[in-house]
């Protein structure tokens, strides 16, 4: 995609929509001329918002996104004008949040493109669902001597509950590690597939590496030895078009609240021979058909899994949120991101003492919009409280005026068994969204080479 610059209509049709249509609070002004058009659609209040008198530059995306407030809206409507339980009533307000609430279910069905609405399990967040399918699939199907196979990359999510499931199974777990580009080894995943693998669970996208496995490939060759896969989608389905027919992942999981919804909700996509074979994972209201002192029957799919009252508005509020990604187009979310993301690289692989973990952008390698980093002798939490409380350093700073706030994450990014791999404790990591500009990089690369330049100071 082109470079934006020059005046707002010059821009893709999808960027041009006004801030009324796109709904997002205090938007911030569009400033056409010379530099580059700056973009604030996307970040809600925190649009133009200052921390210590410096602009604030939020690159924290893969841990959660911002919301626009088409989301606050659906759930301060549903709180102060229909809020009521679902499936439990026949008054009005009942209804009408029942439909709410199942109408984000189709609506979730139709993002990711599943047969049918009840394939789609609401859950506290991607974690739940994961130890949804490790309770309910993985303890009556797994037995002593049968294989996991999962790469070193996964998050803590997708290895803690099946490490717990193999200590009461007896089966194992098998890890594939990462070629010399720093990415999972596919080949290795597929080689290693047998009679003995009964289950496949990998990431979409990388959190750290910002790499992406040929999901349809893992899947077909699974499902060549009759093993199931589940995809860890979390960082896939907010920044790109994910269709589970076509990749035909057996489970896949997403979390709300990386994808402009709320927090406190996500889901679980199964195939629905699957789901109607497993036993419910948490027993109590809503899930049940009858119960009787000495014992239930259970309700079908979805509604089997989902018991006690459910996180009502903020379901909805993730149908607002998909129907504002829908709004833009994911295609054309994924293609400037792709382009933020080689920005990004490229401009952070030209900061002295920089070592970004991952593949090398080139033709035929995307990289999500993802850059984990170390600088030489800095540790990478000294890196992102100065770039966060700049301000009242740069007294102390002879390199400059340190630019603006920027919001960075450090630490491990709940992937400890890649940072060992990898030889390292934590990184720091910079992550965008489609509300990020390459104005947003520029400021972070100004601020980190200040940062920086600080440190060496004291070297």
């Amino acid at each position: 995609m082109p470079s934006w610059g020059g005046n707002v209509h010059d821009r893709p049709r999808w960027e041009q929509r006004t801030k009324m249509e796109l709904g997002w609070a205090d938007w911030g002004e569009v400033n056409p001329g010379p530099a580059q058009v700056r973009k604030r659609a996307a970040r809600g209040r925190l649009a133009g918002q200052e921390v210590n008198g410096r602009k604030l530059v939020y690159l924290d995306n893969a841990a959660t996104s911002q919301k626009p407030s088409i989301v606050l809206k659906a759930l301060l409507n549903y709180y102060e004008e229909y809020n009521s339980n679902v499936h439990r009533g026949i008054h009005f307000l009942s209804a009408k949040a029942t439909d709410r609430f199942e109408l984000a279910r189709k609506k979730i069905a139709a993002f990711i493109n599943a047969k049918e609405s009840s394939e789609i399990i609401f859950t506290r967040n991607a974690t739940e669902a994961i130890n949804l399918v490790a309770h309910s699939w993985g303890l009556t199907n797994l037995r002593a001597g049968d294989e996991i196979i999962l790469t070193v990359a996964e998050h803590h999510s997708a290895i803690v509950p099946w490490q717990l499931v193999c200590q009461k199974t007896g089966a194992t777990l098998k890890f594939v590690s990462l070629t010399e580009d720093e990415v999972p080894d596919s080949m290795n995943l597929l080689e290693s597939l047998s009679k003995k693998t009964k289950l496949v669970v990998v990431h979409h996208v990388s959190n750290v590496l910002a790499s992406t496995l040929p999901i349809l490939d893992i899947v077909r060759s699974a499902h060549g030895v009759g093993a199931k896969v589940l995809v860890d989608a979390c960082q896939s389905v907010p920044h790109m078009v994910v269709d589970v027919q076509s990749l035909g992942a057996d489970f896949l999981v997403a979390s709300s609240h990386k994808m402009c919804g709320p927090t406190g909700v996500g889901f679980l996509y199964g195939k629905a021979e699957l789901l109607e074979a497993m036993p419910p994972f948490l027993g109590g209201g809503e899930m049940i058909a009858d119960v009787y002192l000495d014992h239930s029957t259970y309700a079908d799919p979805p509604s089997r899994f989902e018991a006690g009252t459910p996180a009502i508005g903020e379901a909805i509020g993730l149908g607002a949120a998909i129907d504002y990604l829908s709004g833009i187009g994911m295609q054309k979310i994924h293609d400037y991101e792709v382009e933020l993301a080689d920005y990004l690289y490229g401009k952070l692989s030209s900061v002295a003492d920089v070592r970004i973990y991952g593949p090398v952008p080139s033709q035929t390698v995307q990289r999500a919009a993802i850059c984990a980093f170390n600088v030489d002798k800095i540790h990478p939490t000294d890196i992102a409280t100065f770039l966060d409380q700049q301000v009242r350093l740069r007294a102390c700073n002879p390199y400059g005026n340190m630019g603006n706030v920027d919001y960075v994450a450090t630490g491990h990014h709940c992937a400890q068994p890649l940072h060992r791999h990898l030889g390292m404790n934590a990184s720091a990591r910079a992550s965008l969204y489609f509300y990020n500009t390459k104005e947003d990089v520029d400021d972070f690369i100004e601020a980190l080479n200040d940062t920086i330049g600080f440190f060496k100071s004291f070297s």
